[in-house]
């Protein structure tokens, strides 16, 4: 009878030894299954002493892992900093990031360095909506490079033309300050009379 008793207390032990390890297990798994934060980046704006505020941004690696990559290695160049938001469409877009607008001439702007890497276009099924991020491209899929946009509202009719690769996360009140800036040039593409600069870096 004692040998029966000490029997069952060690398949006992050994059951509760055997669920422990299972639950920690399915603990140890649980945390791997959690998704990995999306880069952040904080674009500061000013147009001359006169500081906008900032911008803050998530990439979407996962949607577009070229651009991402792409950007961030420019980011971490500095390659931004003291490029303009060019072209200023109210109901539409903002966009910037050509390295023609840190000091060419400003009929240059937007038309890019034909000496930049382009990037593979990577068009998904995610929407442009107001505060998205994309990338600006010629009429070649795989021609993007540097210039970005910011969605100013909803629009479909640039859903998988146009590769989203982030979205603004705070400071769409500094976006409509860009928009709100008196204008110049010819339709469709004026920019702020007055350069409004950026500068970007990693959170």
């Amino acid at each position: 009878m004692l040998q029966y008793s000490k029997f069952l207390l060690i398949m006992l032990f050994v059951v509760c030894l055997t669920a422990c390890n299972s639950s920690a297990k399915n603990q140890k798994d649980t945390k791997m299954e959690e998704p990995k934060a999306k880069p952040q980046y904080v674009i500061t704006v000013n147009q001359g002493d006169q500081v906008f505020g900032d911008i803050t941004i998530e990439l979407f690696p996962d949607a577009a892992p070229k651009t991402c990559q792409n950007f961030d290695s420019l980011v971490a160049i500095k390659f931004f900093d003291g490029t303009a938001f060019h072209r200023v469409v109210p109901g539409f877009v903002i966009q910037g990031g050509d390295p023609n607008s840190k000091n060419k001439p400003r009929d240059t702007w937007g038309q890019g360095d034909p000496s930049q890497t382009n990037i593979p276009g990577e068009f998904s099924k995610l929407n442009h909506k107001r505060g998205v991020l994309s990338m600006a491209r010629s009429q070649s899929p795989n021609s993007a490079s540097s210039q970005f946009f910011i969605c100013l509202a909803d629009i479909p009719h640039l859903d998988g033309q146009y590769a989203i690769f982030g979205q603004v996360l705070t400071g769409m009140e500094v976006v409509d300050k860009i928009v709100a800036c008196p204008r110049e040039g010819r339709q469709g593409f004026e920019g702020p009379i007055t350069k409004v600069e950026m500068k970007i870096k990693k959170k």
